[in-house]
């Protein structure tokens, strides 16, 4: 979380001093309105423009004029979504919020035909805090809620009974239970299944908003834009929580994707960067729960994943970016490769060519992985054992084929290329047969990133950094959830309903090994 610029002690300031104080704050506000006035310029443009493509669809139709229209609703999604959720950080941009908030639509009546469900919230005190009288009933406050369950939409009517003082007309009245978006409408139930539904099950909000169409509940693209930067904000302890817990382990899997992001005031697309960092110790039969952490760069320059990795100290599986080499130095971090990587390239040629050498190849790696399959989940010390007298000999083996063959190519071949990938980074793939904690490859890390890969397919981009930022960090809570076996939804739904009222010192109870225990159990009586 970012951290707030501390003001000097003004009484100790020389007026000349206090001025320049003043004239700098000054400057920053100005900065701040101009960057927020931009901001809602942009969005007022997007929204214009796509009202305006919109009508001429009902005209000759055209795919490029639909893609044209999907790719502003989702730059127009990431910007709204910016806005909430600087809006929960600043009380200037909170400000702004409000103005514009103000400026659209009053809300509109929750669906009249949505089940209704009725909370009784009665106030603690059952005699008069003031002159201990019986208390008398005097009225009530209702709000409502929209909430949603699995396969269906209902509101919750939350009734706050006043009770008064029937000797001193002392009236008592139980606080209003707090909202994960304060003044929000929606319920944790259905701001977990529009992050699952963005992130997990890579529906935009534009086409979210047809689906609940469809159920009867209008919900404006723009207003569920807010819910997903207001959930990012709530959230980030938690995802906080969640690195420091990643960047604990001995071992890590690391990986990285291109993101096309809409790049600002030109309309262009720019390639930014989602890095992952898997923890799963759960082959050698460690307990220790297995995690996922994500993080968005603009680029791919080897600055960030050294400043991702700063605190880490043990080994590192990944691939053969350049970027990591200075990771290695020092030896704090030890560098172990990935057998996958060494494979794809045949596994590429033999299905292209059914080239005899990369058929070979195959097979000689895929001895490899037979032993491994034969260990998993046995202690670290037994896997190393049995690579030392299984695999190690068939790693020399293929070593020694790889160069007598490499001797009878073309040094221009794509053969010859995928033979020196391997022989160049061969100490790195041998270390996995010295420590039975690493794996033979990096899949862990790639499985990591699948999501991101099909999502990048129905989004094409996202439309801000911020939006690649907010996906990083959403991306890591619902991976984490399923590698610890959970419902991401129910997860998210679980942390959403506790963590605006829960102490910040103790975010890490609500990481999801955490809560496992408990959803898995109300999964069973809900059944």
């Amino acid at each position: 979380m970012s951290g707030r610029a501390v003001l000097p002690d003004l009484t100790r300031l020389n007026p000349e001093e206090l001025k320049a104080v003043i004239l700098s704050q000054h400057e920053q506000l100005l900065s701040k309105d101009e960057q927020l006035a931009s901001r809602d310029e942009e969005i007022e443009r997007l929204r214009l423009l796509i009202a305006k493509l919109r009508r001429m669809q009902f005209g000759r139709k055209s795919e490029k004029l639909d893609s044209q229209i999907e790719q502003l609703e989702l730059k127009l999604d990431e910007l709204e979504a910016c806005q909430a959720q600087q809006a929960a950080a600043s009380p200037v941009s909170l400000a702004a919020s409000d103005v514009n908030r103000a400026r659209r639509r009053a809300r509109q009546p929750l669906p009249a035909h949505l089940p209704r469900e009725t909370r009784k919230i009665l106030p603690k005190q059952e005699a008069c805090p003031d002159c201990s009288g019986a208390l008398k009933f005097l009225g009530e406050d209702v709000s409502e809620t929209l909430e949603y369950v699995p396969e269906h939409f209902k509101v919750i009517r939350q009734v706050r009974v006043k009770l008064a003082c029937a000797r001193c007309d002392k009236i008592v009245q139980a606080e209003a239970p707090s909202r994960p978006i304060e003044r929000g409408i929606a319920g944790p139930g259905l701001l977990a299944h529009v992050l699952v539904s963005k992130y997990a099950d890579h529906l935009p909000l534009y086409r979210q908003a047809e689906i609940y169409a469809r159920e009867g509940v209008e919900l404006d693209r723009s207003t569920m834009a807010e819910w997903v930067g207001g959930c990012s904000r709530l959230l980030q302890p938690l995802v906080e929580a969640l690195r420091r817990h990643v960047m604990s382990a001995e071992k890590l899997h690391a990986d990285d994707t291109p993101v096309p992001v809409l790049a600002p005031g030109n309309g262009k697309t720019k390639t930014g960067r989602l890095w992952t960092y898997v923890r799963d110790d759960r082959p050698w039969g460690d307990k220790t729960p297995p995690a996922v952490w994500l993080a968005y760069t603009p680029d791919r320059k080897g600055e960030h994943p050294q400043a991702h990795l700063r605190e880490f100290t043990g080994t590192l599986q990944a691939d053969a970016y350049a970027g990591y080499g200075v990771v290695y130095q020092g030896g704090r971090v030890k560098e172990s490769a990935c057998m996958a990587h060494v494979r794809r390239p045949f596994y590429d040629l033999y299905e292209a060519h059914k080239s005899a050498v990369a058929k070979e190849a195959l097979e000689r790696i895929a001895a490899q992985y037979a032993i491994e399959e034969e260990i998993r989940g046995r202690s670290a010390e037994e896997r190393r054992a049995v690579r030392n007298e299984r695999s190690r000999p068939l790693l020399e083996s293929l070593k020694k084929w790889m160069e007598e063959t490499l001797g009878k190519l073309s040094r221009k071949s794509d053969t010859t290329k995928a033979i020196r990938y391997a022989l160049g980074r061969w100490d790195a793939l041998m270390h996995y047969c010295d420590d039975g904690h690493l794996e033979i490859d990096n899949n862990a890390a790639e499985r990591s990133l699948r999501a991101v890969v099909l999502g990048r397919k129905n989004y094409l981009f996202a439309g801000s950094d911020a939006g690649g930022e907010r996906a990083a960090a959403i991306y890591g809570l619902i991976g984490t959830a399923k590698l610890n076996g959970l419902n991401p939804e129910a997860y998210l739904r679980e942390v959403l309903s506790r963590i605006a009222d829960h102490p910040i010192n103790r975010v890490e109870e609500l990481l999801p090994w955490n809560l496992a225990a408990e959803l898995t159990g109300n999964s069973r009586r809900a059944a």
